[in-house]
């Protein structure tokens, strides 16, 4: 069965994920489809966007065996995972659309529902994936929105304001950045950080997972993380009060920022705009095309210039 894109059907294998001998095999295949896609003029999901959820202590992993590659012969060409438990992702090699219907209805089959609901989520431009989904009863619910710096159009200029420094991620104390990433995420719905130092057999009860995160990460990082990158930031009583994370993709240009926070008592003071101009001054001149941001309005506000959005299909 010869198709006209020029691959047989029948030899197209599918492989199940196993996070401790394939996350190499995500990574690279995103890697090569974003560059793909944005060559085209399209979207297609980071590569950092899997493995930073893969690496988080808030990603249920129970499920990740389901998680499924398609092959042809030994090159991947399509891919689907979850990010929260729920929510789909997908990424297809060009050329290979016939596969969409198999791979979304391998989702709708395969992984569980998640709070009542199970939701599809589509990069921009994966129209043979949105059809297929539309056939199975799904339609678009809404349009999820993140700003995008491209580096040679636009630029950052946001100093420091005064009072502050910059700590060298080598040298940062684990506990003092995820009292910083607590604040600055989790402690006005879940309470102040306390009693965070549990015993080994309560750690899986601790309810602070930005410690279990950030401990772990320093510890054993991610095995494409550039923590080196990471800006920290703290006030002159040496309180880390805001972080920006960064994993850059050299073979992209891509500078892909996750996580950013500034505990409360200090937002509104320039912080993050002076970590994100950090991270524009430096990867621009390391040959960086784009810095990657958020969907709140504070990234226009200080000068993002792109807008891309995913689209999340749920059923009708």
């Amino acid at each position: 069965m010869r198709t006209k894109e020029g691959y047989d059907m029948r030899k197209i294998t599918t492989k199940q994920f196993q996070v401790l001998t394939d996350i190499n095999m995500a990574w690279d295949f995103m890697v090569e489809m974003y560059d793909v896609h944005k060559k085209e003029g399209r979207g297609s999901v980071e590569a950092p966007f899997f493995e930073y959820a893969l690496t988080s202590a808030w990603m249920n992993k129970n499920y990740l065996h389901l998680c499924r590659f398609w092959l042809d012969g030994d090159v991947v060409v399509g891919f689907v995972f979850y990010e929260n438990l729920g929510s789909i992702h997908f990424v297809l090699r060009p050329g290979y659309e016939e596969l969409a219907d198999e791979m979304v209805a391998y989702a709708l089959d395969a992984f569980p529902v998640a709070n009542g609901e199970k939701e599809l989520v589509f990069s921009e431009g994966q129209k043979a994936l949105m059809d297929a989904a539309e056939k199975r009863g799904y339609q678009l619910c809404y349009k999820e929105r993140e700003y995008v710096l491209d580096m040679a159009a636009s630029a950052l200029d946001y100093e420091l304001p005064e009072g502050f420094h910059l700590v060298d991620p080598s040298e940062a104390d684990p506990e003092k950045l995820a009292r910083c990433t607590w604040k600055g995420f989790n402690e006005w719905e879940l309470g102040p950080f306390e009693n965070w130092e549990l015993p080994g057999d309560e750690r899986d009860w601790n309810p602070h997972k930005s410690y279990t995160d950030v401990l772990s990460n320093m510890i054993a990082p991610p095995p494409h993380s550039t923590g080196e990158y990471d800006i920290i930031i703290a006030n002159e009583e040496g309180e880390y009060v805001c972080y920006s994370g960064m994993w850059w993709v050299p073979e992209n240009g891509l500078a892909y920022m996750e996580p950013l926070c500034t505990i409360p008592e200090y937002q509104h003071r320039g912080l993050a705009a002076a970590a994100l101009t950090i991270h524009y001054r430096r990867f621009k001149e390391m040959g960086g095309k784009l810095l990657t941001g958020g969907g709140s309005d504070f990234y226009k506000k200080i000068g993002y210039d792109l807008e891309v959005y995913s689209r999340v299909y749920k059923k009708a």
